[in-house]
This record gives structure tokens, sequence and C-alpha cells, in this order.
């Protein structure tokens, strides 16, 4: 429901500034419409929204070992009070 109502607003606004305007680029001036601006921007900051909050790999520091885990040797782990109350 909010990528909706967010993608609903973004259309708002992208069609209400339709008019043209000079884009400096470096050293070159374009005269291009504010719509194919903001369109621009929204799609190259989705795809960097992406690309920075999908889980990558697990990164791991050289030189730190983790310690192993403990076998359980005992299967059971509840206390006597806990059976008590359970039966």
């Amino acid at each position: 429901m909010f990528i909706i109502l967010i993608t609903v607003l973004l259309t708002v606004v992208v069609m209400q500034n339709t008019k043209e305007v000079p884009f400096n680029f470096l050293f070159a001036t374009f005269y291009v419409s504010k719509l194919v601006l903001l369109l621009a921007v929204a799609v190259v900051s989705f795809i960097v929204g992406v690309l920075v909050g999908r889980p990558g790999r697990p990164k791991y520091i050289q030189g730190r070992d983790e310690e192993p885990e403990e076998p359980k040797t005992k299967p059971d782990t509840l206390s006597q009070e806990d059976r008590d109350y359970i039966s």
C-alpha cells in the first residue's frame, strides 16, 4: 500500500513539472523537461536503493576466528522445575 501511495504521489509531482529548464552538465548546457529529469532521478534512486539494500555475502574479518559451538551433550534442556510444572 505504501509503494502504491508513493508511486501516485511521484506521478502527480512529475506531471505538474513539464516545463523545460536549463541543465548544466560539466561544460555543456542542455534544455530538458523537468519531467525527464525527475523521472531519471527517480529511476536512478530506485536502482541505487535496490543495489544497496540487497543482501550480500557475509563479510569476515581476517585474523578473527569464530568460536566453535559447544556440542550439546544433554538434549534435554528443561529444568526439574519446568518438568514438574508441565506434569
